[in-house]
């Protein structure tokens, strides 16, 4: 990790993916929690930012604790126990979104920050799915079962008003999926996107992770070129080129480390750890 902090001295605010950033596959390292409890007793803000929603973060993601977070890929921010930012999909987008889906008979999650809901038919593919994809992290079912144990059945899916999709089996591509939604939506791939389903993440286009930081500086009064974002992801393209410095975890896709500031180690080296260090945030 090469960056080298551009504000000395001044509080700064930091925000940290979570899915191969903060976390390995569920699992936070002890030297994470260590690193950000150190940088908020120094006098920082540190926030996670994430894709996932409020109500996909279990305790043992959210134990060092925070000074808020920005969920939902920018759709739900919160501070300090106060809501900033709470987006969800309008109720035509959403029933063309679940009519499309259920076309498809696709396996999906609505995600809100209060609830996740699955359609029952599919709840078994689900678990399937998941639990395959985290036996390959430290934690084994440790991460499946911190979502799964969160996801209900939605029974009438139409009356949940949910902020994202996350996909994670469809007959046809995330692509054709958005095509036939309309415009309004927007695909990003997800962690399980790569292994050989059809799979991906369906948010409100023009939402990104960058909206958030922007409107948790604003409520804190830190200036921009006081923000450190960490992350490895897509979705994590907008925040990293937003922040005043961007570090991408190493392995991250080409387009991210084009435009990072740094690099960090991953989480199962504790790269958190040294990243915070030579910023000087401990």
């Amino acid at each position: 990790m090469s960056a080298t902090p551009k504000t000395i001295g001044n509080v700064r605010a930091v925000f940290l993916d979570v899915d191969g950033t903060y976390a390995d596959y569920g699992v936070v390292p002890e030297g994470h929690v260590r690193a950000v409890r150190a940088a908020r007793r120094a006098g920082h803000r540190v926030l996670l930012c994430t894709g996932r929603p409020l109500s996909m973060l279990p305790e043992s993601i959210l134990a060092a604790g925070f000074d808020g977070l920005v969920a939902s890929a920018g759709a739900y921010v919160e501070v300090h126990g106060k809501v900033l930012v709470d987006r969800r999909f309008p109720a035509g987008l959403a029933a063309r979104t679940l009519q499309a889906l259920d076309a498809h008979d696709a396996v999906y999650v609505l995600e809100a920050p209060d609830q996740l809901r699955a359609p029952s038919a599919g709840l078994a593919r689900l678990r399937t799915i998941l639990q395959a994809h985290f036996s390959k992290g430290p934690g084994g079912p440790v991460g499946s079962s911190a979502i799964l144990d969160a996801v209900r059945s939605a029974e009438d899916a139409a009356v949940v008003r949910f902020a994202k999709v996350s996909v994670f089996d469809s007959p046809v591509t995330m692509e054709s999926l958005s095509g036939q939604i309309g415009g309004e939506v927007a695909v990003i791939a997800n962690s399980v996107a790569d292994e050989g389903r059809h799979a991906g993440e369906l948010y409100q286009r023009g939402i990104s992770k960058a909206d958030g930081v922007a409107a948790v500086i604003a409520h804190l009064g830190i200036a921009r070129e006081d923000t450190v974002a960490v992350g490895d992801g897509a979705n994590d393209l907008e925040m990293i080129a937003f922040a005043g410095v961007g570090i991408a975890i190493e392995g991250s896709l080409p387009e991210l480390v084009a435009i990072a500031d740094g690099m960090a180690a991953g989480p199962r080296e504790e790269g958190l750890v040294t990243a915070f260090a030579e910023l000087g945030l401990i």
